[in-house]
């Protein structure tokens, strides 16, 4: 099923879908991204047949409270809490915490990012744990963009749709803040000076 974003109901319904352990596809500041609750190993089990892969995944938190649950980063904190929100991903040491360990697989680091994106951020909000975030496409395939693209893509499962997105993102700036000096591994929407 396709929702827009715009309508009351979407935030309930993505709520529910997550909680009960199914894939959704929503907006952020960057690409759309496919989502499971990331305490849930079950559904990223599914999600990782969905996109053919086993890599490490990055997780979407609502705030700086709640990324202080997941990660330490107290020696980096005011670079951190530059970026955020925005499109960005930063790289941090990871707590032990109730995340899936398939999150992080054996690293000790974790991807995490607060996107410029209230639908998706009102969505963690509700159920006060991360959620997955990765681009909608298979492993090493071009990301799909287009909210036209999404409404055609993954039979079965619920996509959240913004119908004013439709650019050429190139994804979230990432930044790796375990390294001194910080290293970026990627540079994308966000800019970001080292």
């Amino acid at each position: 099923m396709n929702y827009n974003i715009k309508d009351n109901a979407s935030l309930g319904i993505a709520c529910k879908q997550l909680l009960s352990g199914e894939i959704i596809i929503y907006p952020t500041d960057t690409l759309y991204g496919l989502g499971v609750d990331a305490t849930n190993t079950s559904a990223i089990e599914k999600l990782n047949q969905l996109k053919k892969r086993g890599k490490p995944y990055s997780i979407i938190v609502d705030s700086i409270n709640m990324l202080k649950k997941y990660a330490l980063y107290e020696e980096v904190q005011d670079e951190v809490e530059s970026i955020f929100p925005g499109p960005y991903t930063a790289i941090l040491r990871k707590k032990n915490s109730d995340l899936s360990k398939l999150v992080s697989l054996n690293f000790n680091t974790i991807g995490i990012r607060i996107p410029n994106t209230s639908f998706i951020l009102d969505v963690v909000k509700q159920i006060n744990r991360p959620i997955i975030t990765t681009s909608v496409n298979l492993n090493g395939e071009v990301p799909i963009q287009s909210s036209s693209e999404i409404k055609k893509y993954g039979n079965g499962i619920n996509k959240f749709i913004d119908n004013s997105i439709n650019t050429k993102s190139n994804g979230s700036t990432i930044i790796n803040f375990t390294k001194n000096p910080l290293q970026v591994i990627r540079y994308g929407d966000g800019k970001f000076n080292l």
